[in-house]
């Protein structure tokens, strides 16, 4: 793996440390009261998409925090996806903060290392199982994924967007927020149009979410011609989304076309 080196003095006391310890701040920071909110929230009850999961009480925001002392630490990529296997929610959430960090810091010129995204982009796609809610695809499919694929082929986003499991398809969506920041728009278009009929609200959203960016970013006539072609056909949440930021007569006009 391709390391950056850092000037003497300036690397952590963290980079000694071990990815047992950062889980380990992790645990000593649950709150009950936290767990027993966020539960409801992530749907844990049996029939609820985040059924079986364990909750043990941590916002994003303190998970982000207790992460600071690790973001430059380089702790070891085996270490990680052997953490992502975590029965603990806030476990795999740290971990998927942390790879999509350095997959950022990968995929930006300045401090550009293509086999670290590579490894961190192949670490991810072989453990999607472990990416099953929707704060943890929000995390961490843009900078992995859609950071990886800035300059590739897009065919796996095609291969993620009709998979069977609902998380792959999030993943799929919400990897184009990366390439739609980058001025790139043709990908979430298409995806979008092949979920059309999906039977999944959280499916919905991620698509309405990235088609608001691609408008707000890049095009909004390209926006406004996906939405004469396809917003008589699209979920209300989907169309509701896509539309959030145009102005009120239009959306009223695309609202009435269902």
């Amino acid at each position: 793996m391709d390391h950056r080196a850092e000037p003497a003095g300036h690397r952590r006391a963290a980079d000694l440390s071990t990815v047992d310890e950062l889980l380990g701040s992790i645990d000593d920071a649950a709150d009950p009261a936290v767990a027993e909110a966020l539960t409801r929230y992530f749907q844990v009850k049996p029939g609820g998409y985040g059924f079986g999961d364990q909750i043990i009480g941590l916002k994003l925001s303190t998970i982000r925090a207790l992460l600071k002392p690790y973001l430059r630490a380089d702790l070891p990529l085996s270490a990680l996806e052997k953490a992502l296997a975590s029965p603990v929610h806030e476990h795999r959430l740290a971990i998927l903060c942390l790879l999509a960090d350095r997959a950022s810091r990968a995929s930006k010129p300045r401090t550009a290392n293509p086999s670290e995204l590579a490894a961190i982009y192949d670490l991810y796609l072989r453990n999607t199982e472990y990416v099953n809610n929707w704060d943890l695809v929000d995390c961490s499919a843009a900078e992995i994924v859609g950071g990886y694929l800035l300059d590739k082929p897009r065919t796996v986003l095609r291969e993620l967007v009709v998979s069977p499991s609902l998380w792959e398809r999030r993943i799929a969506l919400v990897s184009t927020h990366r390439l739609i920041r980058a001025g790139e728009s043709a990908d979430i278009y298409a995806l979008s149009a092949l979920v059309l009929s999906d039977p999944e609200d959280l499916i919905h959203k991620a698509s309405g979410w990235m088609l608001r960016e691609a408008g707000k970013r890049v095009s909004e006539a390209e926006l406004l011609a996906f939405l004469d072609n396809h917003a008589p056909a699209m979920p209300r949440t989907m169309l509701r989304y896509a539309i959030e930021r145009l102005p009120a007569e239009t959306r009223k006009y695309y609202l009435a076309k269902r």
